[in-house]
């Protein structure tokens, strides 16, 4: 479905573009999708809608198959630094999980709902992990949500397609981040 509109009050989060990230091999450039949330982040912030920064510190403690052990870990300070490129400003809420999503054990839902956001654009790394999480969530939560496609990657290129293809329009609407700021209110 074509983005046609977007609510009054529809908050930008943008998912773990950070230093323990952003290093990391991806399907899409890095510095191009830094750029395209540069773009809305640049847009939100000028129209005085919601900004969220996200960011990750630690792992959920359950067992998976890549780690046996399980346990909870958690990850070196300077590995939680936002990408510079996102130029974080006091007005920009910050989140800090421990989990995929953004929403699980933090007052994410909380702030949006006190800032009356309806709708939600979703960015960030990696598009099958902590972006498809988090999008998920909202859309349970009862948000409307705008997966700015450009503005989000993975480390693997067929995760990334299929969850852009298969799992995002069940979920939300896509756009590119141009199109996206082309609707802002």
């Amino acid at each position: 479905m074509t983005l046609t509109a977007l609510d009054p009050v529809t908050a930008l989060v943008v998912v773990d573009l950070q230093a323990g990230v952003t290093g990391r091999e991806t399907a899409h450039p890095i510095p191009d999708v830094l750029a395209a949330n540069r773009l809305l982040l640049d847009a939100f912030r000028a129209k005085g809608l919601p900004v969220v920064l996200v960011n990750v510190d630690a792992g959920a403690p359950g067992r998976t198959d890549l780690r046996p052990e399980g346990g909870s870990f958690a990850m070196p300070p300077e590995a939680t630094e936002f990408a510079p490129e996102l130029d974080r400003q006091p007005s920009d809420h910050v989140v800090t999980k421990k989990t995929w999503g953004s929403f699980t054990g933090t007052d994410l839902d909380e702030w949006l709902r006190a800032q009356g956001a309806t709708e939600v654009v979703v960015t960030g790394v990696a598009t099958t992990a902590g972006v498809e999480s988090t999008a998920r969530h909202a859309h349970e939560l009862g948000y409307h949500v705008v997966l700015a496609t450009d503005a989000m990657t993975d480390m693997s290129p067929a995760g990334h397609d299929y969850a852009v293809s298969s799992v995002f329009p069940r979920i939300g609407q896509s756009a590119t981040a141009a199109e996206i700021v082309a609707l802002l209110p």
